[in-house]
Parts: structure tokens; sequence; C-alpha cells
């Protein structure tokens, strides 16, 4: 039996248990063989690709990531913080795409750092009118709990100076008069103004997104809060991206569980827990428990320091009602994906789903998530571990606000954020994401970011927290799978396995962790089928049979 495809000329990463081969066998899909049996299972009609002294791993799983969103957003004003430092660029770039669209045509932004503004504030409302004078103007915080309307998108949703604050949201005012900036819950009451996509503009932008995963490496991604741009219609855009081979991923779904989510209408549709296939799977709910640490809107015990203004951050719910959020979900079937990133909010959390386990519908082997779980304390970690909860972090949430983290809380709280090495070493399966649009979503900024623990402008964050790459490959690939029920499937190179590969531009295992940052995926395989093929390499080895 001749092997469908022979990767050689290099290493190759199986995982963090076996460590590398130096050839592997691909048949249907699957990889077949590794060493000399791999050499040995190649025939005359076996396609063959040489690493030229690259390294394959198993393609990345992006375990928590908003992918329509995101896809939607590369259509938006990009503000994110790597090229957007100044308030004046900001109102530039919304006036530019304001000039260019229709009158009373909504505009909206997304990926601003108030924390890395010149003037180290968010934009106000009469600064969005000032740019934008005859268009709704909606901007988005980069963390996804804040943002800034204009007045005319105000006026459409009804806001005034007497509107109250919703639960677990805040409209922001200042000497009486609002400011424009709302948070957390409070951001519905404008996004519910907004027309949504239709269905043809959620394929396109989940094929796009897809695609640019797959640029970089990725053959697994998650929609982590489904619903909550077009509400049940997005449902059935992921069917239609599917049926018209727009889907590249493999793709892990979670259901907006909040009760401005979907949960509860796709319940009473009929979806049940672990629905779908392989390449399209609805298996989780998400329940927000706060907001974000850079935001101030995350939920700790402590407060802020005072000089960014004190306070414990925002809880979305109280606890009876999240509570009963997670005991609903829990005995529907559904994994939890809990967002919690402050140390108040995951003891809410915790708490929640320690009283949802029972003897009628236990804990063991559900695999629960906290999602982010950034900022958390040795007990809870204990916990978490007693009952096989999984921690799902951002480490490139230490990149690109690290240093914000420490304005905002000091550093006996955020040097050891986001804590990969200790849960590694104490036998949680910590799965590496960046729940992208939030940050970037390159791999190789968080491959950097867990071997260095460095910030973009150069600031240590625990360097005791330091993986290995093979340990940092590990967190992205394998614990990724492990998070989706699917480790037996993918996420290590051994035979049986799936054939998702990545083939990297440099050998990231052995390389300084500055030049991590410049490489790139040169090939992504899926079941042995290119995915994104950048030097046209599947194609060549097809040619040579």
């Amino acid at each position: 039996m001749s092997a469908d495809l022979l990767i050689s000329g290099g290493r190759i990463f199986r995982g963090l248990a076996n460590g590398f081969t130096d050839a592997l066998a691909v048949k249907d899909g699957r990889v077949l063989a590794l060493g000399a049996d791999a050499l040995a299972a190649a025939g005359a009609g076996t396609r063959r690709l040489d690493l030229g002294g690259r390294v394959a791993l198993p393609a990345f799983n992006e375990a928590h990531m908003h992918l329509l969103p995101y896809g939607l957003g590369l259509s938006q004003v990009n503000l994110r913080a790597e090229e957007v430092r100044s308030l004046d660029e900001v109102l530039r770039r919304i006036s530019a795409a304001a000039k260019v669209a229709p009158k009373g045509a909504w505009v909206v932004g997304r990926g601003y750092d108030h924390g890395e503004l010149d003037v180290g504030r968010h934009p106000l409302a009469e600064e969005l009118d000032a740019a934008a004078p005859d268009n709704p103007v909606f901007i988005v915080r980069t963390c996804g709990h804040v943002g800034v309307a204009n007045t005319a998108a105000m006026k459409l949703a009804g806001v005034g100076h007497n509107t109250p604050n919703p639960e677990g949201g805040v409209i922001e005012r200042k000497n009486g008069r609002l400011t424009g900036q709302f948070q957390e819950r409070a951001m519905r009451l404008i996004r519910d103004v907004m027309p949504p996509p239709d269905e043809a503009q959620m394929v396109a932008a989940i094929g796009a997104a897809c695609d640019h995963l797959a640029s970089l490496g990725f053959a697994s991604a998650t929609d982590m809060n489904v619903g909550m741009t077009a509400g049940m219609a997005e449902i059935a855009a992921y069917d239609a991206a599917k049926a018209q081979g727009r889907l590249p991923l493999r793709m892990w779904q979670v259901l907006a569980g909040n009760p401005e989510g979907i949960a509860q209408d796709a319940w009473a549709a009929g979806l049940r827990p672990m629905a779908g296939d392989d390449s399209l799977r609805w298996g989780a709910v998400k329940v927000f428990a706060d907001g974000s640490a850079g935001g101030l809107t995350a939920a700790f015990f402590e407060p802020y320091l005072a000089s960014v203004g004190g306070g414990t951050g925002v809880f979305t719910f109280p606890d009876e009602k999240i509570h009963a959020l997670l005991k609903l979900y829990h005995e529907q079937g559904w994994q939890l994906d809990i967002h919690a990133i402050g140390d108040a909010a995951i003891e809410q959390v915790l708490l929640g789903m320690e009283a949802a386990d029972s003897a009628a519908h236990p804990f063991a082997g559900r695999r629960h998530r906290i999602e982010h779980c950034g900022f958390l304390t040795r007990d809870q970690r204990r916990r978490m571990k007693a009952r096989g909860i999984l921690p799902v972090p951002q480490p490139t949430f230490m990149y690109e606000f690290g240093d914000l983290y420490l304005r905002n809380l000091g550093p006996e709280r955020s040097l050891h954020a986001y804590p990969m090495k200790t849960w590694l070493d104490e036998g949680h399966h910590p799965a590496a994401s960046s729940d992208s649009p939030v940050c970037t979503v390159d791999p190789f900024i968080n491959l950097f970011t867990m071997l260095t623990r460095r910030t973009n402008r150069g600031t240590v964050m625990g360097p005791e927290e330091r993986l290995t790459a093979e340990e940092a490959v590990h967190c992205y690939t394998w614990c990724g799978a492990y998070t989706q029920f699917a480790e037996d499937r993918r996420g290590t190179l051994e035979p049986g396995m799936q054939a998702d590969i990545a083939v990297l531009s440099a050998d990231v295992f052995s390389i300084e962790p500055e030049a991590v940052l410049k490489s790139r995926a040169d090939l992504t395989l899926r079941d042995g089928v290119a995915i994104f093929d950048r030097h046209g390499e599947a194609a060549g080895a097809a040619a040579a049979q």
C-alpha cells in the first residue's frame, strides 16, 4: 500500500510526548507511518514534499476566537494599535470612511486601545460627530468590551441622558453628559440598531477569515459567540459556507448563551450538543461573567490602582442569575465555555460550576472551560483541576496588553497573569489562543510570547512562566484539540491521526525567539490536502509523480 504523500527533508514534530521524526507518510488523509516506515511506504505514485530544512508540525488550532466577526471586521475601519497611536489618526480614519459611505450609513471601527493613544483616553462622542457628521458611528475597543458611539448612533438607539444602565452594563456619563462610551452589556443598545449582515455577506466573511487563518498554519478554529452579530441567521450562514466549500477549517462552534444570545432559540429549534460533523461541530455555550482588565471591567476582589480610577470592575450578572445559566446549559449537555478574567469573576463562575456538579449531572468528562482565566489564585487552579475544568488563555494578551495590566493593576497581579508554565506543570491543558479580533491571530506572536513573556514594549512579565518551543506548540495544537474532544484525531502527528499539517518557513524549535516573530506558514494541509500553499509546493509535488 503506497503512501499518497511523503514529507521529508527536515524535522517533523510529532507532539510533546514523542518529539521529532525525519519523515512522514500520508494515506487517505491520515498519517500512515513515520521515519523509516514512512520512507518504505513511498512508491512510484507517491507525491514527495521536501522540507529543505524547514519544520513541519501539527496544524495550529485556534481554540478561542470570533471567526465571523473577524471576517466581517476585515471590511471595517482598522483602528488597531499597530497602526493607530493617536486620537487624530482614529478620527482621520473614521472621517475617510464616512466620506465614501452613503449618508446615514453606519461607520464601524474596531481595535483601538485607549492606553496606546497619545491622549491616554477613549475618543468622545462629539469627536466622532465632527469626524462623521452625516453618519452613525460605533468604534469598539480592542478587548471588545467597551465601545464609543457618536450622537447619531445614540439617537438611533434611543439613548438619552436619563437612559438607565442595563444589567451588567454601563453607559458612561461625565458631568451629567453622555461621553458616548458603552461598557459590557450596554453595548447591545447600539448593536441592536445596527443593520445585520445578510447571509451572502456572512458566508463571504467566514470564507475570508478561514482563508487567512489557513495562510497562518491553522486547520482548526472556533467561533466563540455565535449569534451575537445576526442571531440565528449565523447558524444558517455556517451551513451555507460549508455547502459552498467556503469552510476549509474544522470549526468548533460556541453559541452565545447570555439572555440576549441564541442558545435557547437554538435549543428550541432542535440543535443539540455535538450536532454536526468533524468539519462543523456545535459543542458549547458561552456566558460572560465580566469584562477585560485593559478596559477596567474585569471583576477583581481588590480594586484597580487609584491612578486609573480604582473600582473592582463589572460583573455581567448577579450570582443567582449566572449560576442558573451555568446549571441550565450544563444539564442540557453543552460544554460550558465561560468568559471570566478577574479573580472575582473566576470565583463566581467556579462557585456556579461546583453547584451544578451533581450525581445526576456530573462534571466528569465534560471538559468545561473558563475562557481567558487570566488572573486566578492557587486555590482556584486546584478546584479547576479537581473537576477537569480547562483554562483557555491568550498568551498574546501579555504581548499586547501586558504594560497596560501593569498600569491598571500593578506588578503583583500583572506579572504572573496567564501562567502557562504553572498550568502545564500542574497538569492542566491550557489551549493557547488569540481571542481575535481582540488580538492579532498571528500564531508566531503568540509563540514568541510563550517563549519570552515579553510585551510589545519589551517588558518581561514573569519569566518563570516561559515555555519551551515544544511546550508552546503543544499548547497551540494538542491542548486546543483536547478542549474540543478531538485529541484522538488531531493535535499530534502519530499514525492514524488526521494529516492536518503546517509547514513553517523556519524551524521554530531551534531558532531565536526574535526569528520566530519573522516566521510564517508556507503550506497548510487538512487531511493531507493543501488549504494554503504559498509556493505552489503541493501542486509541484503532484506534478512530480
